[in-house]
């Protein structure tokens, strides 16, 4: 294991902590190695029926990835590490892919920050998900807010909630709380985070399925978080309308002729993202809709190598962390200048499809 990533088996289920409370859990490529060990390692072992991944701290689940490093090795010569970057991407994908398929049920608690890459650790498959959020839940996907796309997998399960909701979110970035993530069917279920330690301690005694005992556990809280309180559901019919077209221009001229107070504010944080990095992301979920987490998983990979090859990344976390100016200097600097060849860049192949690094996901 690693120093920021704890595992233990308690009453067959297989718990992975992860323990790096300063940086607000933000993964290293060691910390996605080890993750990535524990779970395979119980995958066919029949003393763990079920996997829980949790955080040491109340202050975040996961930040996402560790992007000053993103920015280190992203701006140094491979033989100064830069060859590290690419592994990273590499395998926190494949990360994201084992636990999309994982056989066994998959226990996200999702208490504090959960972003970027931590969505991409939290969200699982259909089959085998069972995401808890609680009040303290502060969930997104704010690539564009420093140069980047919505990738460990935004590509698939943001163009698949309801509505436009997903296009909202990767392309403005913002973040949401517990009720709006369970409408947007981006989460399970609310446990209100006093509770934990009982949950926990079920978890630790229960002889029954883990997701009817989650279930069971949460529904008695389940008003505390109901759509009557997510921002979301208020703004879905206005969401729906403004995001549901296929160009950001679009989206920021319908957002601009609305002067309800939902859409004006949208517009303020519309104009200050990448221009470029949201035409992207938009691109990027209206092929998502239509291909498989594989497929996607493939295209966020080619995507991540153009990303950097651009730079515009790097200019966001300089912004953001570096100098923390927040004052980025995006290229192009508005949306009227970004073209149709800058965004198609971005999809055209990196390496062939027999070379590509995750060729063998299925």
């Amino acid at each position: 294991m690693t120093e920021f990533v704890r595992t233990t088996i308690t009453n067959h289920i297989g718990i992975i902590t992860l323990d790096r409370p300063k940086a607000l859990n933000s993964l290293s490529l060691d910390m996605v190695r080890a993750i990535t060990t524990a779970l395979l390692a119980w995958r066919n072992d029949a003393n763990v029926r079920a996997v829980l991944i949790h955080s040491s701290s109340d202050r975040a689940f996961c930040a996402g990835g560790d992007i000053r490093f993103f920015h280190e090795a992203g701006s140094t010569t491979p033989l100064r590490g830069s060859a590290l970057l690419e592994d990273f991407f590499t395998e926190e994908y494949a990360l994201n892919h084992l636990i999309h398929f994982y056989p066994k049920p998959y226990i996200a608690l999702m208490d504090g920050i959960v972003m970027g890459g931590g969505m991409g650790v939290a969200q699982g498959g259909e089959s085998n998900r069972i995401r808890i959020v609680t009040e303290r839940t502060k969930m997104a996907m704010p690539e564009v807010n420093i140069g980047l796309f919505p990738d460990v997998g935004g590509g698939y399960f943001l163009s698949r909630v309801p509505g436009q909701l997903g296009t909202y979110l990767g392309v403005t970035g913002e973040i949401i709380g517990a009720a709006d993530a369970l409408y947007a069917e981006l989460a399970d279920v609310f446990v209100p985070s006093t509770e934990l330690p009982a949950l926990l301690a079920m978890l630790a005694s229960t002889s029954s399925d883990v997701r009817d005992a989650v279930a069971e556990f949460a529904a008695p809280f389940k008003a505390q978080a109901a759509s009557s309180s997510s921002r979301l559901a208020a703004q879905r019919a206005a969401i729906d309308r403004h995001f549901a077209h296929d160009r950001v221009s679009a989206i920021a001229a319908s957002l601009a002729g609305d002067n309800n107070e939902f859409a004006q504010k949208t517009l303020a944080v519309v104009q200050k993202r990448s221009p470029l990095m949201m035409c992207v992301t938009l691109s990027q979920l209206r092929r998502g809709v239509n291909m498989s987490v594989a497929d996607c998983l493939r295209m966020e990979r080619t995507m991540v190598r153009r990303s950097f090859e651009n730079g515009e990344v790097l200019e966001g976390i300089r912004s953001v962390v570096i100098d923390k100016d927040n004052a980025p200097k995006w290229h192009p600097a508005s949306i009227e200048e970004v073209s149709d060849s800058m965004v198609e860049r971005f999809f055209e192949p990196a390496w062939p499809a027999h070379a590509h690094p995750l060729r063998d996901l299925s």
